[in-house]
């Protein structure tokens, strides 16, 4: 083939890897935004190489505008260099300067552009080596100087970020580093017809190797869709070669045999060529597909087996913290190290400090949206095929974990429905106990009015305890139905606190005048009764006792504070019991009052809690929103 034909050849095949390459690189962009320099990098080059195809075709002014265009080249790789190395544990300041500053670069760049066009910067000459060449001469050399300039600080932030930066980062930068070695030494002949060198540029017949190896360097670790393919690229690579070797053996045999060429050659000879080929190619097919998988795809093996097998033991996970141990216990077998898997529900309630050690492998499942996602942590070091696992792994686990989420809600559900149905009907018993209980109590009343007066007032203490007690019963019991009203707050709780024998107890009371409250005033009244009877009951034989009711407005939400010196609580009983009915049962009480006003609260859509930290060894906190919607 004649060479010049075969440097357009190789310029033409150089533009398009370049171009299709920009192509993607751009789409992918939209993901990673570090690739977008890249893709600039692959389209500038697309166009320098169709800089030499227009020279070569008496294009002489468009070929020397595309090639005099040249520093646009570096400079997008610098803008590519300083994203891709800053990140993570590179945090330089003048890196980030750098990268903010970078449309100063590029104006700079295409003023040096333009006045290469302008100026005489360089000129299409005759060559016998290569028909017509593009020379530097003049202003050129400033052109050629600035890319340079441009193509050593793009590699010196490279170097400055393979100082810090480890596992695949390293190992990308050290490919780029390679990549722009070969490029440098297959480019480099462009220039000698500038300085009176008139030879052929045979290395840039191998320049289409370039752009591929630079994208593939950076994105090796990065994307498992460019390690497909070249897996597939390599393993065609290796058949055609191994193809072309056994045809010049036979080739070659064929001419010991005093065959000078095929044409010639019986059909029973053709047929057992043919059948070699066929057999040749069909033996090698599976040792290089596996060979070509492992150089890809090292350190692991993904097959439709193991993810059936994947798919059946997490689907029998009944709750998450099976899940969870499940996940990780599959993902750990396979890849033969730890793996953690983490689970909102299966880690609430405890600290988990997973994602804090960067050497331990992750995969976290969340919840956006209304949608599981699914996320790997400290997988970036991973060779390709691993993390490939772990995104087919994590797939599965997003899925199993979406199916119980949706089982334990359906679970939950039905849950409710009895409880709701087991309250109606406890409300109902309840109802018909007090109405049976109380007639007989009626008769021991009256039977009571004959004795004398000492044992007629144990008789009625007894039984007002028992008629509170199924008051109690039937509050807790039955449907509470809100009648909304505006309450004045401090009437009430005025009024509510002389109901008291507070004996030598200092009462405090701050309330706003004039403070409205919207809610139902009888379930109002009843929670601070239950609140004021539960602190006298411990208060009134106490030395220096007091009382504190303290009501705040914050915004629209009301806030009252029942405070009390008396005896601190168990410390043993959390919030959550406190509130459960007969857990803190004080001597002549039902075991329900805390309950009652809990369920109170709640039907006001407001909140009550107990508090150590006021100051005072008994404090509850209640809530109430100021306007409570009517229901």
């Amino acid at each position: 083939m004649d060479l010049i034909l075969a440097f357009e050849l190789m310029m033409l095949v150089t533009s398009a890897c370049a171009a299709l390459m920009s192509g993607w690189l751009w789409w992918h962009s939209r993901y990673q935004r570090t690739l977008a320099g890249l893709a600039g990098f692959g389209a500038m080059m697309a166009l320098w190489c169709l800089g030499h195809v227009f020279v070569l075709h008496d294009q002489m002014q468009l070929g020397r505008s595309l090639l005099l265009a040249n520093p646009l080249m570096p400079t997008f790789f610098l803008h590519f260099a300083l994203r891709f190395v800053e990140q993570d544990q590179v945090k330089a300041p003048w890196l980030s300067w750098a990268r903010r500053h970078i449309g100063w670069l590029y104006f700079l760049t295409a003023l040096v552009v333009l006045l290469s066009w302008s100026l005489d910067a360089g000129d299409v000459l005759q060559s016998s080596a290569l028909g017509q060449v593009f020379v530097f001469h003049s202003y050129g050399f400033l052109n050629l100087l600035y890319t340079v300039a441009l193509g050593i600080l793009a590699h010196a932030v490279l170097w400055y970020g393979w100082r810090y930066h480890q596992g695949n980062k390293k190992r990308s930068i050290v490919a780029m580093f390679l990549a722009g070695g070969w490029g440098l030494l297959l480019a480099t002949p462009v220039v000698f017809p500038s300085f009176g060198l008139d030879w052929f540029p045979y290395p840039m017949l191998l320049l289409p190797s370039y752009p591929v190896l630079l994208v593939y360097g950076v994105v090796r670790y990065q994307m498992l869709a460019v390690n497909a393919l070249a897996n597939r690229a390599l393993l065609w690579l290796v058949m055609s070669l191994l193809l072309l070797l056994l045809m010049a053996l036979v080739s070659s045999v064929f001419g010991q045999l005093g065959m000078k060429a095929l044409a010639s050659v019986p059909g029973w000879q053709l047929w057992l060529y043919s059948s070699l080929v066929l057999l040749l190619t069909a033996a090698c097919y599976r040792p290089v597909a596996k060979l070509a998988e492992r150089l890809i795809y090292p350190g692991a093996t993904l097959d439709q087996a193991l993810i059936n097998t994947w798919r059946q033991q997490l689907a029998q996970c009944q709750n998450w913290t099976v899940l969870s141990e499940t996940a990780a216990e599959l993902l750990s077998t396979a890849l033969k190290q730890k793996v953690q898997v983490q689970l909102p529900a299966a880690t609430a309630g405890r600290v988990t400090d997973g994602v804090a050690d960067a050497r331990q492998l992750h995969i976290r499942c969340y919840t956006q949206r209304g949608q599981w996602q699914v996320e790997l942590l400290g997988w970036d070091d991973m060779t390709p095929g691993i993390r490939l696992m772990a995104q087919v792994f994590g797939s599965l686990l997003g899925s199993s974990c979406e199916l119980l989420a949706q089982s334990l809600q359906l679970a939950e559900a039905e849950k409710q429905q009895l409880s709701q149905q087991h309250l109606v009907e406890m409300g109902a018993l309840a109802a018909s106990m007090a109405h049976e209980l109380r007639n007989p109590l009626n008769i021991i009343s009256m039977a009571s009015a004959g004795v004398d007066a000492e044992l007629r007032g144990h008789i009625q203490q007894q039984l007002k305890r028992a008629d509170r007690l199924i008051s109690d019963m039937l509050v807790y019991s039955g449907r509470l139905q809100l009648q909304y009203s505006q309450i004045e707050l401090e009437p009430l709780l005025q009024s509510l606190l002389q109901q008291f024998d507070w004996q030598q107890v200092k009462l405090e009371l701050k309330v706003p005048s004039g403070l409205m409250l919207k809610a139902d005033q009888h379930r109002v009244q009843q929670v601070f009764l239950n609140l004021f009877d539960n602190a006298n009951a411990f208060l009134r034989n106490q030395a220096d006792a007091t009382l504190s009711v303290d009501v705040t407005l914050i915004g629209d939400v009301i806030q009252v504070r029942v405070h009390n010196n008396g005896p601190a609580l168990d410390i043993s009983l959390t919030t959550e019991q406190l509130f459960r009915p007969f857990i803190s049962k004080r001597s002549g009480g039902s075991g329900l009052g805390l309950a009652i006003v809990k369920r109170i609260m709640d039907a006001h859509q407001g909140q009550i809690c107990f508090r150590t930290d006021l100051g005072w060894p008994v404090s509850f906190e209640l809530l109430f929103p100021k306007d409570t919607p009517d229901v």
